[in-house]
């Protein structure tokens, strides 16, 4: 393992939750192991990202019911191929070589297990998002 390899690991969070059993799926190994730390690392880049989305899209978010806010979300990444690209980006530029090689064995699957995963990440902190009020 190469030194850039070390250093991502080792700045990765610990997620103490997650639970590894025999006879796990790859994908889901992977996605334990890999994906969420990953996830967890890149939070608050996340955030601001996706608050950048809704300001390029003319703030239309904050005008939005609090079920509407949670379809704006969905939509973003499920829709918008850029905005997925980016976000994809984020955690595929966190992966080790060796992660890198094994995501690329059941790269759609994966894709979508870090997508939904992503999705369900913004919508429970949805309160990030809500514009401060202005006295």
């Amino acid at each position: 393992m190469n030194q850039r390899s070390t250093d991502l690991l080792r700045i990765r969070p610990e997620i103490k939750a997650t639970k590894i059993v025999a006879g796990i799926s790859n994908d889901e190994l992977f996605q334990n192991k890999t994906i969420r730390p990953i996830l967890k690392l890149q939070n608050d880049l996340i955030l601001v990202v996706f608050k950048n989305y809704i300001k390029k899209h003319k703030n239309k978010f904050y005008n939005l019911t609090l079920e509407k806010r949670l379809e704006y979300i969905e939509n973003a990444i499920q829709r918008d191929i850029k905005f997925r690209n980016a976000l994809k980006g984020i955690i595929i530029g966190q992966f080790t070589v060796e992660e890198y090689e094994t995501y690329t064995l059941n790269s759609s699957a994966l894709n979508k297990r870090m997508m939904s995963m992503a999705i369900t990440r913004l919508k429970d902190q949805l309160q990030y998002f809500d514009e401060p009020v202005l006295v």
